[in-house]
């Protein structure tokens, strides 16, 4: 949301409920820098003082199409930025444009200020070769049960391996090949981690 700070400079805002309990997290990007109120704490950094942005998509339970952005401080600290926020105990809220029109202002604004952040999208490399490894795994041992109930004529097994192995690719598929690791420009976002 943009608006005036009354004094001849733009803002533009962000809030979310992270859970339940407690009040929403208030972001505000203003001339200054990143102003930030969390759970009664706040700050305000400065847009050169933001050493690293990390974009990605975190799906959970509730919410399957849920974006994050990781932003640090040089002097450390960290702070998690969501796409969702919670409505109840059982309703998860997607924030889509609001989210994506915060982060892109927020690149723009950093852009402006000649910020040195090192942008990076998806998960780590030693996280996302981990998954990698896993899936390679999971897969032997998915087409071993697959050639088994062939062999032993179970086709009945054979069309639970197959539909079980086709809705697992079509979640787990979409989540790894948009975390790929990869940096990123000012110009050139990440469209598949913003929503």
């Amino acid at each position: 949301m943009q608006m005036s700070d009354g004094q001849g400079g733009s803002v533009t805002s962000y809030a979310y409920k992270a859970s339940l309990i407690g009040s929403a997290h208030r972001f505000e990007l203003t001339d200054e820098g990143l102003s930030w109120h969390i759970a009664g704490r706040s700050g305000l950094w400065r847009y050169d003082e933001i050493s690293a942005i990390r974009l990605s998509f975190r799906p959970v339970s509730m919410q399957q199409h849920r974006f994050r952005a990781d932003l640090s401080h040089a002097k450390g600290g960290r702070i998690a930025i969501l796409s969702t926020s919670w409505q109840t105990a059982a309703l998860m809220a997607p924030q889509d444009n609001g989210f994506r029109d915060f982060i892109v202002a927020l690149h723009a604004r950093m852009a402006k200020a000649g910020s040195r952040v090192e942008l990076t999208a998806g998960l780590g490399r030693k996280t996302y070769a981990a998954v990698l490894a896993f899936l390679a795994l999971l897969a032997l041992a998915m087409a071993g049960l697959l050639i088994r109930a062939l062999l032993i004529g179970e086709f009945a097994g054979v069309l639970f391996i197959l539909g079980f192995a086709a809705l697992f690719v079509w979640q787990v598929g979409g989540f790894v090949r948009r975390n790929r690791p990869r940096s990123y420009s000012f110009d050139q976002l990440p469209r598949s981690l913003l929503p």
